[in-house]
């Protein structure tokens, strides 16, 4: 299998030949490669990545192709958005869910990545067929005991990340986790992001140009990409979650370890234990080199444990941050998705450090910096 393939593969699917850039290609020469490269990978496994990574592409020439037809789509103008990034497992899904409340914001939602040409009306952004369909599936995959959701669940009208928009760019966390393999996961951390963020303005641009709206986004790992993201969306706010470093790194091995199982025979224990520590690291080194850098602290620090015990305090606090109204509207919106979605509604995820031959003392050297900047509430 080559990267040639696959975007033949993608033309067959949509019915186009043309790109609106090639920045994608060396991320997908990597993913491609790594469907050999790791030997738990399965056949079956092999052929499901095939699919997903022509579907990302097919996807994409669509996107340019509209993008080709509405021209006037790369005038929008993005103001002022919110972005959600930190380390991930420590509350962005919580708190991009509780701004995507608040209907004056307009959220990245996960039925548009699936779908998002011809882009939603104002109309149709909450109510549709195709949200139906992913309801209906979703309800499969749990009958069927297939669900991700006891781990992350993400509704079909729901926030959903950027990085699956970035996976149509090949410049995502997404792929690295799907592709298992060492080769991926270093070039990633010191890849030239710009490419991926080149798309994800495109994208947003299509998105908004009939449902507009100030957008509230969410990516963990815009923490990676955090000097070309303010490069890009100069007005833009951002907010950066705080959690327990060791709870945060254990949690993301445990997920990872599950999405593996989409394509190898048994999660590679050895490949997670050795890059996930390092990813976390450079999640909290990037930022936080952004702030000594600055005058002022660009970033407001949403902290996991605080927004657990009050969530509508600390959105509170967040909303006179951003200088936006915390209507009686907003708020009572935020406590009925909070009633409807209790934390494990999906079950308890259980995850430990021992399952991948790590020690608490063993990763202690990647978070001491960040442990002696922050105050954060240690759990247990």
């Amino acid at each position: 299998m080559r990267a040639d393939d696959i975007i033949q593969m993608a033309r067959d699917k949509a019915q186009l030949n043309d790109f609106d850039a090639k920045g994608f290609r060396e991320g997908l020469d990597l993913a491609v490669e790594a469907l050999d490269a790791n030997p738990l990978r399965t056949p079956q496994g092999k052929a499901f990545l095939m699919h997903m990574y022509s579907e990302n592409l097919a996807t994409r020439l669509k996107v340019a192709d509209y993008a080709r037809r509405h021209p006037e789509v790369r005038d929008q103008k993005i103001e002022r958005p919110v972005f959600v990034m930190g380390m991930p497992r420590t509350g962005t899904t919580l708190a991009s869910y509780l701004l995507g409340a608040d209907r004056n914001r307009r959220s990245l939602l996960r039925w548009e990545v699936a779908q998002p040409v011809p882009p939603p009306t104002t109309a149709t952004l909450y109510s549709n067929p195709v949200i139906d369909a992913m309801y209906a599936f979703d309800e499969d995959m749990e009958k069927a005991g297939r669900s991700f959701a006891a781990i992350h669940y993400e509704a079909p009208d729901g926030p959903t990340e950027c990085t699956f928009v970035m996976a149509h760019d090949f410049k995502s966390l997404f792929v690295e986790s799907m592709s298992a393999w060492k080769g991926y996961s270093d070039w990633y951390l010191s890849a030239d992001l710009q490419s991926a963020y080149d798309y994800h303005r495109l994208y947003l641009q299509i998105l908004q140009s009939q449902a507009p709206g100030c957008w509230a986004l969410k990516l963990p790992s815009h923490a990676l990409g955090i000097r070309t993201l303010m490069k890009m969306y100069p007005d833009a706010r951002i907010i950066w979650t705080h959690r327990d470093p060791y709870r945060s790194l254990n949690s993301l091995m445990s997920m990872i370890s599950k999405a593996e199982l989409l394509s190898l025979s048994q999660s590679d224990h050895a490949h997670i234990r050795t890059t996930y520590p390092r990813q976390l690291h450079e999640h909290l080194a990037r930022p936080m080199a952004v702030m000594a850098e600055q005058p002022t602290d660009p970033f407001y620090h949403l902290h996991y444990a605080a927004l657990l015990r009050d969530p509508i305090g600390e959105m509170r606090a967040l909303y006179g941050w951003l200088g936006d109204d915390f209507t009686p509207d907003v708020e009572a919106r935020m406590r009925s998705w909070l009633a409807n979605n209790p934390q494990g509604r999906f079950g308890r995820h259980r995850y430990d450090f021992q399952q991948f031959g790590l020690t608490r003392d063993a990763v202690t050297p990647w978070f001491e910096a960040y442990l002696k900047m922050f105050d954060i509430e240690m759990e247990g």
